[in-house]
């Protein structure tokens, strides 16, 4: 079944991302950093498909996906909330802003909402301990967060 999957799949995209990095072992890791940028995930068929074009064992790739954290097999929200869980953020709150976001959006952290806007997740670290406890939303950054401060940033997004 696995030799019929790869067969009947092309990815063109992939396909650049090879012939940039290099059809080679050594470059998974930076054709998985393509693929990724471009999917915005790295769905099994397309793991799959890197195996087969650098002829190694897709357990390989999917061992290299699962492992390191900044590779995701799930397709992302329109809106990704990160909530830093380092001790300066924790010690300030974090967890209760962990709490109220799943509140908020009716669902647990690592999961999309029904209408695919919001996900959120947990990070170690967002490299702004002084303003604990802290959040990003795509990349934008909300020190000293509290509970009652989250509808209202989730309302920027929303309505964009």
């Amino acid at each position: 079944m696995e030799s019929q999957i790869q067969q009947t799949l092309h990815f063109p995209q992939i396909d650049r991302v090879i012939r940039r990095e290099g059809n080679s072992p050594e470059a998974l890791i930076q054709i998985l950093h393509g693929t990724q940028e471009i999917l915005g995930y790295l769905p099994e068929e397309a793991q799959l498909y890197i195996a087969q074009q650098l002829k190694i064992p897709p357990t390989k790739v999917y061992g290299i996906v699962s492992f390191y954290n900044f590779f995701t097999m799930k397709k992302a929200a329109q809106h990704v909330i990160s909530v830093c869980m380092g001790t300066a953020c924790y010690v300030k709150g974090s967890g209760l802003l962990m709490k109220k976001l799943q509140e908020l959006l009716g669902t647990k952290a690592g999961e999309t909402t029904e209408d695919g806007r919001f996900s959120y997740r947990e990070v170690r670290c967002l490299g702004a301990c002084g303003m604990a406890p802290l959040i990003s939303v795509d990349g934008d950054i909300y020190g000293r967060t509290t509970p009652d401060a989250l509808p209202e940033i989730l309302q920027k997004y929303t309505d964009q």
